[in-house]
């Protein structure tokens, strides 16, 4: 995957970072729900949805630079997004991408107390079994 800002993702089971933590990119993979249901009398539905975190501290600066630092982040989480749209897990290629959720798109509160970056993303996947 090509991204203008190159990243690890790196699974948590609870994503805790300190401010000093996220001096850089963090971005976390957390399992976050899984629903099954009846899909046919020998087959079931599996909705599995994973929280990916995108996350940066602000670097001090003027308030239209840092305007710029967000836009910029949000170019990366849009990056992924694209990324992850309509393809299969390489790992897991029986899981069919079913949707996307972006909330919070920024966390203001984050940015309010820790000048700190927070975008999550919500994938869905749909495997039959």
């Amino acid at each position: 995957m090509w991204v203008s800002t190159p990243f690890t993702a790196e699974r948590h089971f609870q994503p805790s970072f300190g401010l000093a933590e996220l001096e850089t990119l963090r971005v976390s993979v957390v399992p976050r729900a899984a629903a099954i249901t009846n899909a046919s009398r020998k087959q079931s539905q599996y909705d599995c949805s994973i929280d990916i975190g995108i996350q940066q501290r602000l670097q001090p600066t003027e308030p239209s630079h840092e305007q710029g630092q967000i836009a910029a982040l949000l170019d990366l989480v849009e990056e992924v997004v694209d990324h992850l749209r309509f393809a299969r897990l390489a790992d897991f290629p029986d899981a069919a991408w079913a949707g996307i959720e972006h909330e919070p798109v920024v966390s203001t509160e984050h940015l309010d107390q820790h000048r700190q970056f927070t975008s999550i993303l919500t994938v869905n996947y749909r495997v039959l079994r």
